[in-house]
């Protein structure tokens, strides 16, 4: 139960008169074992907020503490241990490998770190995705709603602290969209892990433990 903590937070893009205040001085506590929603109308900086965050991306200024340890003064070698170990991502874009089934593509972060599977962890979390009639088949012989609930399991086969999800139902419909949120949603208090989801869907926030909104790079509301 790792605490995400971010810390004078700030993206800038471009110089003089072309530059972009993406993210200006963002202070932010994510509760551990929770579902975090960050919304924003598009171009708000949630999205650049997010992959700062996961460190996918870099700050002009500003910390991001996993616990006491700060991601950003983590060599390239510790800063893909975390990733591999610590953060789960989920995208709008399913990124799975085609040429490999469903089950390898599930257990694939278990497989780059060298680890023992957990069989009993990834058979029940296939389970509570409802994959279990799917673990054989590749990933272009799924719907669209099945590919994201595979990509759900892959995120969260390492059993991260913390998983990040980018606008993750974009390419849903919207009944689909519903089942991978309360998917989402039962993986968070079944498993003990923390949730962060951009989101411009209201709906989709609504079903968050804490919702945070921002415009124009600024936290316009922080609400538990």
């Amino acid at each position: 139960m790792k605490r995400l903590k971010v810390q004078n937070f700030k993206k800038v893009y471009g110089k003089g008169e072309n530059k972009v205040i993406a993210v200006d001085n963002i202070n932010i506590e994510i509760e551990p074992c929770k579902f975090t929603a960050i919304i924003g109308a598009s171009g708000s900086g949630k999205s650049t907020l997010l992959h700062c965050m996961a460190r996918l991306d870099k700050p002009t200024s500003g910390n991001v503490f996993l616990d006491d340890m700060d991601i950003y003064k983590l060599n390239d070698h510790e800063l893909s241990k975390i990733r591999r170990n610590e953060f789960g991502f989920i995208f709008q874009s399913f990124n799975l490998i085609p040429v490999i089934s469903v089950y390898d593509n599930i257990l694939l972060p278990i497989s780059l770190e060298g680890k023992k599977v957990d069989k009993k962890y990834i058979n029940n979390l296939i389970n509570k995705l409802g994959l279990d009639s799917q673990i054989k088949k590749f990933p272009n012989e799924l719907s669209g709603g099945q590919q994201q609930r595979v990509a759900i399991a892959r995120a969260l086969a390492n059993k991260p602290s913390v998983i990040f999800a980018d606008e993750p139902t974009g390419n849903l419909d919207s009944k689909t969209t519903k089942e991978v949120i309360e998917i989402l949603n039962i993986c968070v208090k079944e498993f003990n892990q923390t949730l962060v989801m951009i989101t411009h869907d209201e709906k989709i926030a609504e079903m968050a433990d804490h919702i945070i909104t921002i415009s124009d790079g600024k936290i316009i509301n922080n609400n538990l």
